[in-house]
């Protein structure tokens, strides 16, 4: 332009940049709105960028206003941690305060300690806590002992953890997605899963809904929304659904995402928080605000090892906050602070679409499983203090006896006619008939490849020239 000094290439390179840069500022301000505007958008995209003139003006004003402050009043600007400064060489200890407190509403004698924590609940819903924590008891040794009978292949009981399975199901909503362990019957009982279906699953017969691919005790019920358990240790937790990071994990982020008004409650033990995916699953659980409770059983023993050569920490519940988890510890042998837990974090969960950790303290009074014989690592005192002194079963006992709805008379008939239903659903499924064989191999892929068919062929011209040598005829044709 006339009357102006010719601009040089270089410079003008510069002017063209300060250009681009100041619109790109400009546009982010548009984005961003009036309240931030150019004045810090831009700024920051100029300063950054270590253009001179205006940008610059701003941090040397920064800089001099800076020199008046200490060190002492810097913070911490790292984007890991919420933290101060501080100038003395320390490490963390891993126990500088006690242990977590164990929540509890009821005493061992069925006592109500604090008032207020009282649910209040009707006696014909108390009346339901008990039957099911009874019937699922029954069951158990009925099972056990056709287990060792050599009627069934396998069976693990759940004596003394009956609290933590009723108590936390009947605080759910009966839409809540439920994945369990391998230890959580009662939960699917106080669903009300008929008898029939328990002993179809466990004897794998014609009734049973896995159609007999299944061991024993690895239940699963869509209509009560109860995934079928799988065997390996805390899979459960973390493994994909929907593109995301677990059945549990990723069922609840799928109904964050679709507005469900639903929780997703995932049961383990102690011992399988110490696999990997637990990690896995707390992190990502936190990290996406999965509306999900994630409850475990802390029962003392994973399998044979106790929790003192598990881990050094302060059990479970500790490590929720590490993970950015609401946490809670409870008495699992008291039913009601099972139930007042699990209804607040459901309550919680849904309202706030973030995770809990639940850490039930309880006892495993039978053998971990039929293959176990816990005789080898543990006391026959230490199981008979729990199951004596401090069981989930005899503490409601004394709640209803304290409030004159259950006396001896009520529990003598109920004892006998629980044992009377679950014989009648055990005798119905030892005379049903097996799977038809044919069936091994459906319900997997929409189309049968090739490899796959070709073992079914297999399977069909081996019992046909050998079927004499196997018991076919207690199979379903």
């Amino acid at each position: 332009m006339k009357g102006q000094p010719p601009v040089s290439p270089r410079r003008g390179a510069g002017h063209r940049g300060l250009l681009a840069k100041m619109a790109v500022a400009a546009a982010a301000a548009s984005v961003w709105g009036p309240s931030r505007g150019l004045g810090q958008a831009g700024l920051l995209l100029l300063r950054r960028t270590g253009v001179r003139g205006l940008a610059r003006s701003q941090p040397e004003r920064q800089q001099q206003q800076q020199q008046h402050f200490s060190s002492l009043d810097d913070k911490p600007q790292f984007p890991g941690a919420s933290a101060e400064f501080i100038d003395k060489l320390e490490f963390i200890q891993p126990n500088v305060i006690s242990g977590i407190p164990i929540y509890r509403v009821m005493d061992r004698q069925g006592q109500i300690i604090n008032p207020s924590e009282d649910p209040h609940l009707p006696q014909e819903k108390v009346l339901k806590f008990y039957k099911s924590m009874t019937l699922l008891n029954t069951m158990d040794r009925i099972l056990y002992e056709s287990q060792r009978q050599g009627r069934i292949s396998f069976y693990m009981t759940n004596y003394g953890e009956e609290g933590t399975h009723v108590g936390s199901a009947a605080a759910l909503d009966n839409t809540d997605l439920v994945f369990g362990q391998y230890r959580e019957a009662g939960v699917l009982m106080y669903r009300d899963y008929p008898l029939e279906l328990f002993m179809a699953q466990c004897y794998g017969n014609v009734s049973d809904l896995g159609k007999g691919r299944q061991m024993p005790v690895h239940y699963g019920c869509k209509e009560r929304h109860f995934v079928t358990i799988s065997s390996p240790l805390a899979t459960q937790i973390p493994q994909g659904e929907d593109a995301c990071p677990g059945p549990a994990v990723g069922a609840a982020y799928a109904a964050k995402r679709a507005n469900a008004n639903r929780v997703v409650i995932c049961y383990f033990g102690e011992g399988a928080a110490s696999e990997g995916d637990a990690h896995a699953g707390f992190n990502f659980a936190a990290t996406l605000e999965c509306p999900i409770i994630f409850f475990c059983r802390n029962n003392g023993y994973a399998i044979s090892t106790p929790t003192s050569e598990q881990y050094r920490g302060d059990g479970i519940a500790a490590r929720g906050p590490g993970y950015g988890i609401m946490s809670i510890r409870v008495d699992g042998n008291d039913v009601f602070a099972v139930y007042n837990a699990t209804k607040e974090a459901r309550r919680r969960a849904v309202a706030e679409n973030q995770p809990f950790l639940i850490e039930a303290m309880t006892y495993r009074i039978g053998h971990h499983s039929t293959s176990d014989d816990s005789s080898a690592y543990r006391s026959v005192d230490e199981v008979s203090y729990w199951d004596k002194q401090d069981h989930p079963i005899s503490r409601l006992r004394h709640y209803l006896q304290s409030c004159g709805w259950w006396d001896d008379e009520q529990e003598k008939a109920w004892r006998k006619q629980s044992r009377k239903k679950v014989m009648e659903a055990f005798e119905q499924a030892e005379r049903k008939l097996k799977p038809n064989p044919s069936l091994l191999f459906s319900d997997v892929y929409q189309e049968m490849p090739a490899q796959l068919r070709k073992q079914q062929e297999s399977l069909a011209r081996h019992l046909q020239t050998y079927g004499e040598h196997y018991p076919l005829d207690h199979f379903e044709k």
